[in-house]
Formats: C-alpha cells, structure tokens, sequence
C-alpha cells in the first residue's frame, strides 16, 4: 500500500479495471486477482469507502465480536494487493467503450485500456446539512441501523426520515435502544400506512412531526442534537447517545450515464449476477439496485463480478 498514492507505474491495460476501493472491490480484486488476471482498482479516496470511516463492525462473519472499521477495510485492500491486484488513487473523469473494449480516462489525462470494468463506487448518503454534521460521521452519526444497533443498546437515539427505510429502520433499533425519537420535516410520513401504524403503536418510538434536527452538539461523539419546530422556529436541545440518518442515498453513477442501463434513482441496473446491460461491465456493492446494502453483500458481489469477468475474459480469448 505504499505506493497507493503514485500512479507513475500503472500500466496502459489491464484485463480488469475495478472502480472503487471498498470491500466491493477489495473482493474482486482479491478474486480476479487469483485468477492472474492483470487487475488495476482505483480508488479517488481511501480504500474502503464507508467502511473505513465506522467505528466498528461486529456482524462480519470470522472477525469476532468487533473489528473497527478502518482496519477491516485495510485488511480487504492488503489481502486483494496479496492476491496480485494493483491499488492506487486515481480520479477517473471519463469511462468509454471501442469495441470489446473499455477505456478509464484519469484526471491526470491518463488513458487506461481493459477488457472488463467492475463498477463499485458506492454511494454518498444524503445529509441534512445540519450544523456540525460532517464532524459528527462516524462518531455519533450512523446510516446503518443493521451495521450499528448494537452499540446502543438500552440508549436514547433519535431517527430523522420519512420513508420507508427510515420507519422500518426506528421499529427494528426499539429491539436494542432504551427509546427512538423519530424526527421528519412534514406532518405525514412517506412510508407505508402498515409501517407508519406499527411504528406509532410501539412504546419505544416518540414522533416528532413537522421538525428538523438543526445542530449536532458533542465533543468526541454527538451528545445532543438542536430540534426545530418548522411551524413555530421554536427550537430545543435533545441529549441523546447517537443519530441514524434515512433521508435516502445518491450512487455514484454520474460517469456511467448513457453507458449502462440505470435505474430511476441513478442506481446502476443490474442483476444478481452484477451483469449490466454492457458485456463485459459489471456493478457491485451499494451502486447497484439491491434490497440489503452490507459489507458482506459488498463482498459477494464482487466475488460474483470477477468470476463472471474471468469467464468473459476466457471466452473472448
């Protein structure tokens, strides 16, 4: 990983060129790796992606009770680089096709051919754009109530959305938390009637409507949040042990626009086979369409895109 930061040694092809850095494609790198395929994964971060910046993660399987976040995903990169991938940081401002084959233009100016592309750039969460808020990521500020239930258990959190994701996420956190304050900006949720009246029904969740959390207070960790009355601008403190954020997330597909199929929300379309609608182009992890958005579902994808990316390759050969 020492070189991450260079790309004075990348090579002008490759057989496969995957997008982003996080367990994603650390997985694929990791697989096509071991295939001896030549395997270039770029990242425009930090490799690891949203895994790098979670305290903690205690439901991937073989890594015990807790692992932080950080270093599990330095453990994905290490093992993919071990495998014979190649890891660097690399802005890519345009993706093309001629042919079979695909074309990564970097900032740089670059030009980089390969015969297969896995897209896993993940997504961006949505945020309030409350006061403190980028402060408090990753330390108080949750967007995975499956990830990160755990470490509130018998705690006071608050819940700020209106969807969908936002209700079913508050009713399944009350199995751990002492009490969930729902916060969402309108007088009517967005969510299902039967999930806004299971919500209402249980003891643990206070709504509150037609407000938005405006500030996050704290030191290390957030402390409190400042709720706003968006009726009244009347505004108060809320001490509180954490925040989890469901106001919807934003793939990061802009360079695969008239390329590849994507969905009305600009998630890539694929199967579960991670097959675009492009031979030889494949999406993985949180940018493509899927129900359950984990680290371990990350991995599987990638494991299935450069499988299925060895066979292309093989089949065109």
């Amino acid at each position: 990983m020492d070189k991450f930061y260079s790309i004075d040694d990348i090579n002008a092809e490759y057989d496969v060129i995957i997008l982003g850095a996080g367990p994603a494609g650390c997985t694929a790198g990791l697989y096509a790796g071991r295939d001896e395929l030549s395997t270039l994964i770029l990242e425009s971060k930090f490799p690891g992606g949203h895994l790098a910046i979670t305290d903690s993660i205690e439901n991937y399987p073989g890594t015990g009770e807790s692992i932080g976040g950080a270093a599990l995903a330095m453990k994905f990169a290490q093992q993919a680089v071990e495998a014979g991938a190649t890891i660097r940081n690399g802005n890519v401002i345009k993706v093309h096709l001629e042919g079979d084959d695909k074309f990564i233009t970097l900032d740089s100016g670059k030009v980089i051919k390969c015969k297969a592309l896995i897209i896993a750039t993940g997504t961006t969460p949505k945020l309030l754009g409350a006061e403190n808020e980028t402060n408090f990521i990753g330390k108080g500020i949750s967007f995975c109530a499956t990830c990160d239930a755990g470490f509130y258990r018998d705690k006071s959190i608050v819940v700020v959305g209106g969807g969908n994701s936002a209700i079913e996420e508050a009713i399944y956190l009350t199995k751990f938390v002492k009490d969930v304050t729902l916060v969402h900006r309108r007088d009517e949720f967005r969510a299902s009637n039967s999930s806004v009246t299971r919500a209402k029904n249980n003891p643990k969740i206070k709504m509150v409507l037609s407000s938005a959390v405006t500030k996050f207070i704290g030191d290390k960790k957030v402390t409190a949040v400042t709720i706003k009355n968006l009726k009244t601008n009347e505004e108060y403190d809320l001490p509180i042990d954490g925040v989890f954020l469901f106001v919807g997330w934003i793939p990061n597909t802009s360079l695969f626009e008239g390329l590849i199929n994507l969905t009305e929300d600009k998630f890539v379309d694929a199967t579960e086979t991670t097959k675009t609608n492009v031979e030889g182009i494949y999406a993985t992890g949180d940018v493509r369409s899927k129900e359950l958005m984990q680290v371990i579902t990350a991995a599987s994808d990638g494991a299935i895109a450069a499988k299925f990316a060895e066979h292309y390759i093989s089949d065109k050969k």
